[in-house]
């Protein structure tokens, strides 16, 4: 790991299998991003943007090579610490927005805070946060209620609640309208400008790539 360094990747490699056919999704890898960061990834579906991302949130983990977070090689992680490191350092924003449908938009955005064994957030917390979104008078509306932009909020709102240093965004507009889409590239312009985040961001997206401090295209696995 090298100073100054917040995310390095070293020599990562990641090979899925479908039958007996080998599918390379990253390549001998190399990636660096410094604190406060916003790094945009682009490239054509099926390069490995979203094993990239999953990779560097600990939902997956790489067949080679090693993957420091804030000065932590979490490929040595065992389980606990690596749900722990997803749960409290870590928030991530999919494409397809993962909200529960029984519950309101206040309970899905405290879900994780509560799989920490903590009680309710603060309220003020909460109402910040819908605040910032412009959520706040849809805070009981049920997912089934909401637009594909609101649900999408409410996803980002999710992956703030436990405050995490960093954001990880696959194609967060990708289910989105034009106008939802720039609403949820602004959420993510803020979050780097006003709090200091640093951001991994997947995108197809020219408006998405465009906020980024630094763009980076990806290709059979590789950054180019």
């Amino acid at each position: 790991m090298l100073k100054n360094h917040f995310i390095e990747l070293s020599n990562v490699t990641k090979i899925y299998h479908q039958g007996n056919n080998p599918v390379v999704a990253l390549d001998h890898l190399n990636l660096r991003m410094s604190k406060g960061e916003f790094l945009a990834i682009t490239g054509k579906s099926g390069c490995g943007k979203s094993t990239l991302i999953n990779i560097v949130g600990g939902l997956d983990t790489p067949d080679q090579g090693q993957v420091w977070v804030d000065g932590e090689d979490i490929t040595q992680m065992d389980d606990y610490r690596l749900t722990l490191f997803r749960r409290t350092r870590v928030g991530i924003i999919f494409q397809f927005f993962n909200l529960l449908p029984i519950l309101s938009v206040e309970e899905n955005i405290a879900l994780p805070h509560l799989l920490m064994g903590n009680s309710k957030p603060p309220e003020a917390k909460i109402d910040r946060l819908l605040q910032e979104t412009g959520l706040f008078e849809r805070r009981h509306h049920k997912p089934h209620e909401l637009s594909g932009g609101e649900m999408q909020r409410v996803a980002i709102c999710r992956a703030l609640i436990n405050d995490p240093e960093l954001i990880l965004a696959d194609e967060p507009t990708g289910n989105l309208d034009t106008a939802s889409g720039k609403q949820v590239l602004e959420i993510l312009k803020r979050l780097k400008e006003d709090q200091g985040k640093t951001i991994l961001l997947v995108t197809h997206s020219q408006e998405g790539a465009a906020i980024a401090d630094r763009v980076l295209r990806m290709q059979d696995g590789k950054l180019l």
